[in-house]
This record gives structure tokens, sequence and C-alpha cells, in this order.
């Protein structure tokens, strides 16, 4: 019996330059993945989300009026099953990229990004999983994860979590692959994703990189702290 190939991903792309979205729009449907709409500022990606249903918005963060920060809250907060969200940005470390990531979003991109590269992030991020490495969500946290900074802080309550799931969020928020944690706590990889998979639901996390953010921000790590 042959497995029906998944259907293509479904992309709305926003940015307020309209060379950047032609660009992204002619990457992503040479690779054949659906671009269902572009938006050039956060009102239009709102509306453009509601009326498309994508799997994937590539969200500028930093455009005149609504702000893809405040987009993302929105998108976000008003559908029920919404889109993951990948934040384009000129900046690796940029207050607003926490602040998206904190909000939900699922990664960030720079807008140099190679083509190879962008395709696979955009399937990549529709499997469910986060974009960024955890290093690289620890590196944001550690700059911004201040009481000045903290723009939506999780609040979650760490005690849901047993004793070894501590030990694996503390470590995964060190940036620890799937892999290094299984050598670290003797455990198979299956092991470890599952217990991933139980500390996010228990703290109502969509993925590993606001895990990142919510052991920094309960206190379970302390930034600078090694």
């Amino acid at each position: 019996m042959t497995e029906t190939a998944p259907a293509a991903p479904r992309v709305v792309i926003v940015d307020d330059q309209a060379l950047v979205r032609t660009g992204f729009r002619m990457i992503l449907t040479a690779d054949g993945i659906d671009v269902v709409a572009d938006a050039a500022d956060g009102e239009q990606a709102v509306a453009a989300v509601r009326r498309t249903r994508p799997d994937v918005v590539l969200m500028d963060i930093r455009m005149p009026g609504t702000d893809g920060l405040e987009a993302t809250r929105r998108i976000l907060a008003d559908e029920a099953t919404p889109p993951r969200i990948v934040i384009l940005t000129t900046y690796d470390l940029d207050r607003y990229v926490y602040a998206a990531l904190s909000a939900g979003a699922s990664g960030f991109l720079l807008k140099d990004v190679t083509p190879e590269h962008l395709t696979a992030a955009v399937r990549l991020v529709r499997s469910g999983d986060a974009l960024l490495a955890p290093t690289i969500t620890r590196r944001l946290v550690e700059r911004f994860a201040t009481a000045g900074e903290r723009t939506m802080p999780l609040h979650r309550d760490l005690g849901t979590l047993t004793p070894r799931e501590l030990e694996i969020l503390e470590a995964l928020a060190r940036g620890l692959s799937n892999a290094e944690l299984a050598v670290r706590f003797r455990l198979s990889e299956a092991t470890v994703k599952t217990h991933v998979a139980r500390i996010l639901s228990k703290l109502g996390l969509r993925d590993r990189a606001q895990a990142v953010i919510a052991a920094y921000e309960t206190g379970l790590i302390t930034p600078g702290a090694r």
C-alpha cells in the first residue's frame, strides 16, 4: 500500500517590502510550497490568516502601523488552531524576536536566509517542530529575560512537573539536543521525546523555544549561571 504524500504547506508571507514578498514567494513556489496570500502590514496579515487558514506565516517583525509582534499575538489568540508563525528579522539578537517567541512564535529567520534553508524551515515548522536551536533561544533569553524586558512573561507552575521532568527541562534550556539529553540521562531518544512532550503539555507551551524561555522566566535557570 502506497503512502499518500503530505499536502504542500500553505504559507502567508508578511513583509512591508514588496521585493522581499516577491522573492520569498518565488523561492517557496519553486519548491512546491503553496503561498496562499501575502500582506504588507500586521492588519493585512491578520485578515489574510482568517481568510486563508495557512499552516505557516512568515512574519516581518518591524512594520509601520500594526507590527509583526502585535499581529502574532492577535493571530495566536484568535485562531482555534493557529498557524505556526516564523519571525523574519535582520537581527539575530532582537528584543522583538524574544517577545514574539514569548507570545508563541515557533522561531525566526534572518532575511538573508538561503533558499534551501527557507524551504526547509517552512516544512520543519509545519511538521510541529520549533525552528531555532535551543542554544540560540538561550542567547536571546539571557540577553532580554530581565524584569525590564519581559513584555509577555510565561508564568508557569513548575510544580506540575516530576523531578525528572524538571531535570530534563533545565538541561533542554541549556541547549542540549534530544540525543544529548538521552546520553546525559541514560534514556532512549524516544523516551526523551516523551518527557519533552509531557513537559510542553503540562506547562501549556507550544514548542521547545517556549520551554527555554519558561525555564528562565520561572527562575529554574538564572541568566548567566552555569
